[in-house]
């Protein structure tokens, strides 16, 4: 997978640092990855959650933070449209953003 763009989730991770190691390993993983279907992510990430339009939702470091991506699964394409803490994530709107 293509991901758009790492450095949303570096300016994450230098203001929190507890999270780095586990934003770099998403990174690393998702990379690395062939989706092309969400049951194709929920092997990899069995506490993923799936929104409409094609948007899913990762915890990150034991639920403290939240990731949403976009796919595209025909052109292997991730675009990270949300990071932030989990109090963060309950003042959006995952489906919208």
């Amino acid at each position: 997978m293509r991901i758009i763009a790492k450095k949303t989730l570096r300016e994450f991770w230098e203001e929190h640092t507890d999270c780095e190691e586990q934003l770099v390993t998403w990174f690393r993983e998702t990379s690395k990855a062939e989706w092309n279907n969400p049951k194709d992510i929920k092997k990899e990430y069995p506490n993923a959650s799936f929104l409409k339009e094609n948007r899913v939702v990762f915890n990150i470091k034991g639920n403290n933070y939240r990731l949403i991506v976009r796919i595209n699964y025909d052109y292997q394409m991730v675009w990270i449209r949300f990071v932030g803490t989990h109090a963060e994530y309950d003042k959006i709107d995952a489906t919208k953003i």
